[in-house]
Parts: C-alpha cells; sequence; structure tokens
C-alpha cells in the first residue's frame, strides 16, 4: 500500500509553468507504475503522463512537449513540469500509483488502471 499527497497546483496565466509534486509513503516497495491523471468540470478524464520503474514514460498528446514527467526515488516524489499553460490544461490534478509491472500508457489511463490515488491539486489556467 502506498499513500499518496499532491502540492504544487495554483493559479497562472496562459504561458506560465507549474511545479506539481507528489509524495508518497507508507509503503515497502516502491510502485513501478506512477502517473498523473487530470479531470475538469464536466469533461472526462484524461491520463496526462505516466512513468514505469524502468524509466519509460508516456505523455497525453495534449501536453507532448510542454509536460514532463520525472521522479526522485530518493525522496520518494513524482513530479511534472508543466509549461507553455493553456487554458484548457485547468482541471484536478490527480497522482497515481500502482505496483504492477506493466505500465498503461498515458492515453489508456483509467481510474480503475492505478491501484492507489491522492486526493488532487488544482491547476487553473487563464487566458
Amino acid at each position: 500500500q502506498v499513500h499518496l499527497v499532491e502540492s504544487g497546483g495554483g493559479s497562472v496565466q496562459a504561458g506560465g509553468s507549474l511545479r506539481l509534486s507528489c509524495a508518497a509513503f507508507g509503503h515497502t516497495y516502491t510502485p513501478f507504475c506512477m502517473g498523473w491523471f487530470r479531470q475538469a468540470p464536466g469533461k472526462e478524464g484524461e491520463g496526462v503522463a505516466v512513468i514505469a520503474g524502468d524509466g519509460m514514460t508516456t505523455y497525453a498528446d495534449s501536453v507532448t512537449g510542454r509536460f514532463t514527467v520525472s521522479q526522485d526515488n530518493a525522496k520518494n516524489t513524482l513530479y511534472l513540469q508543466m509549461n507553455s499553460l493553456k487554458p484548457e490544461d485547468t482541471g484536478m490534478y490527480y497522482c497515481a500509483a500502482d505496483f504492477g509491472h506493466v505500465c498503461p500508457a498515458a492515453a489508456t489511463m483509467t481510474w480503475g488502471r492505478f491501484g492507489y490515488w491522492g486526493r488532487g491539486t488544482q491547476v487553473t489556467v487563464s487566458s
């Protein structure tokens, strides 16, 4: 089991940047799959980025080239660096983790595909 706590959300203007963090604790083994998922009001949730224990990363097409996912295993922290933010990036961003050894691509990330979730951090991008 693992507990996840996100931070770093906020309000920025279009074109700005934010870095989200997700602290993981309470686990004995490091989850192999970790990712970011976002949910905007009235819209379907969307997988944003996934990173596997071997370092492989995948991104949603909508964020490729603007967002970067990374992790610091020494600090048990997952990051999402978000640059060139757009109003359509607005939403609640959730950190997710799973101990499985086959990670889904970001495009196929769903609520049911990861076993552990944080409570989310809000990102608001104004035009």
